[in-house]
């Protein structure tokens, strides 16, 4: 491993060159990010995935939708269309995109919208709909473009960005010093169990700036899996199941059933997974007439693409902070932003 990082280590320094040089353009304003009047709250990373960026979107969407009026801006990665497109009754996963169809799903009295220009994104959404309060952003660390009144970066216990290294060597996608754009880190999947010094020996590494603030949280798994039907999780335990994933880092799940001495057979595939006719074939014959279990993402992708007879569920999941205090301090953060429209 050492040898291919050390084989691989030319091509990070020039794509981190690269990036050095876009970045510093946009630093000294030859490049120029696009502000709004209106609140714009960005959700990002330095890793290529897999740092629970959309789980954080959701659990912002469920605290603050009720008073607020909301949308949501993604790229739409992996989508079948173009441009700049809503949110409706007449969407799937596969032409809006399957973290912004999750969404629209779970919160259909949010506005959710996809653009890979962000900008004519929120053009188009404040033109469209007036009334909108404040906007929360997917995945635009790297999107420059557009500048977030408030910045929130989600990096893995187990793998924080002080520790990673820029692709192809690691997962980065920029260097680590990026992470000054974060008005807050937030440190996702820490093990409910994570002693204090392992705790402190990462926010340590982190290097937290004087305007950033770093908040610890992990993974919430439901009892209930929803789907054709609502069950009991622990329903689960009398006969095997399948599980099928397409995200980027199935690990904490498959940890969590385990724990749970569940038995199943796993099928992982990659992040975003289009689940062409042949995997459909393959998840079927392994299923046979098991349950299949797969995660909320997955779920919107798979549904119209399995008989509706298929036992089909997914596990919900959400955000849990490990520590009151920080979860209202980091709230408070948030309506503190949310008021200044």
């Amino acid at each position: 491993m050492k040898l291919v990082r050390f084989l691989l280590f030319p091509l990070a320094f020039l794509y981190g060159a690269i990036l050095e040089v876009r970045n510093r353009l946009f630093d000294v304003g030859y490049l120029s990010s696009k502000t709004f009047a209106i609140p714009l709250i960005g959700v990002g990373n330095l890793a290529t995935g897999g740092t629970g960026k959309s789980v954080v979107i959701d659990y912002l969407l469920s605290h603050f939708k009720d008073r607020y009026s909301l949308a949501t801006l993604s790229r739409g990665y992996g989508r079948s269309t173009q441009g700049v497109l809503f949110g409706d009754e007449n969407a799937t996963a596969k032409t809006l995109g399957d973290e912004p169809y999750q969404f629209l799903s779970k919160h259909p009295e949010v506005t959710v919208v996809v653009a890979e220009k962000r900008v004519a994104g929120i053009e188009m959404l404040l033109n469209q709909k007036p009334h909108m309060q404040a906007v929360l952003l997917d995945d635009v660390l790297q999107h420059r473009w557009i500048k977030p009144q408030l910045q929130i970066l989600t990096t893995t216990f187990q793998n924080p960005y002080s520790k990673d290294y820029l692709v192809p060597v690691g997962n980065l996608r920029e260097r680590r010093k990026g992470a000054h754009r974060a008005n807050i880190i937030l440190v996702t999947k820490t093990p409910s169990d994570a002693s204090r010094d392992a705790i402190e020996s990462v926010r340590s590494s982190l290097g937290k700036a004087p305007h950033q603030n770093i908040y610890f949280c992990a993974i919430g798994y439901s009892d209930l899996v929803l789907g054709i039907k609502q069950e009991r999780l622990m329903d689960f335990e009398s006969d095997p199941f399948l599980l099928v994933t397409g995200i980027a880092n199935a690990a904490p799940l498959v940890a969590f059933l385990q724990k749970k001495k569940l038995h199943f057979e796993h099928l992982e595939y990659p992040d975003h997974y289009d689940f062409p006719p042949a995997s459909i074939k393959k998840i079927q014959a392994k299923a046979a007439s098991k349950k299949i279990l797969t995660t909320e993402k997955d779920y919107g992708r798979l549904r119209p693409l399995l008989p509706a007879t298929t036992s089909l569920y997914y596990l919900p999941i959400h955000l849990q902070f490990l520590n009151g205090e920080e979860e209202q301090s980091f709230l408070s953060q948030i309506e503190a932003q949310l008021q200044q429209n």
